[in-house]
């Protein structure tokens, strides 16, 4: 069971996350911010994990430290959830188109943190929500993971369908990425021998 639970609080924020790499898009999400539940909602669901996630945070101030916990704490239960990754296809790619838009992620599961981040979204914010944040969060989840992880939003012209395909697709990726190899059985995908 690649299944973890994860506790974070901090003056800023108080988190709480069961997250299931191997789940059935059970999703229970809930931080106090709409739009990122949304985009949450949607990584979870399309990457087939089971996550329930509460977060109450300092949102009267800004999203930035919330969203930017969050992406701490989803990392760590990613790393955690993956255990020793012995087993692993380690690459995942993903290409989703949204209407107008397409987003392609590529994921290398390595330990070696590293995100490129390609997007220009034709506004800064969706309602409330500063569209900067993603970047931030994705940040926060590559390193906090372990991932080398490439985001491109090759066009489009609504911010929101631009973003929703960037979650959707990452979720893909991560499952792919994720998933077990019976080729592989006790060793991991690495001429080195380790990760």
């Amino acid at each position: 069971m690649r299944e973890v639970e994860i506790t974070r609080t901090t003056k800023e924020t108080d988190i709480q996350l069961c997250f299931k790499l191997d789940g059935t898009s059970s999703v229970e999400i809930n931080t106090g911010i709409g739009f990122f539940d949304h985009m949450l909602t949607l990584f979870a669901a399309h990457g087939l994990f089971d996550m329930r996630l509460h977060a109450n945070g300092d949102i009267h101030v800004d999203f930035h430290h919330t969203v930017e916990d969050v992406g701490i704490v989803l990392g760590k239960a990613i790393s955690q959830a993956l255990g020793d990754m012995k087993g692993i296809k380690r690459y995942g790619r993903a290409s989703v188109p949204m209407e107008e838009s397409l987003a392609h992620v590529f994921i290398d599961i390595c330990k070696r943190p590293y995100l490129v981040f390609n997007a220009v979204f034709p506004a800064t914010k969706i309602g409330d929500f500063d569209l900067e944040l993603i970047e931030e969060f994705f940040r926060a989840v590559t390193v906090n993971a372990g991932l080398t992880l490439h985001i491109q939003v090759a066009y489009g012209k609504n911010t929101h369908h631009m973003a929703e395909a960037a979650f959707k697709a990452f979720g893909k990726a991560l499952d792919e990425a994720s998933s077990i190899d019976p080729r592989l059985q006790h060793s991991v995908m690495s001429t080195k021998g380790t990760l």
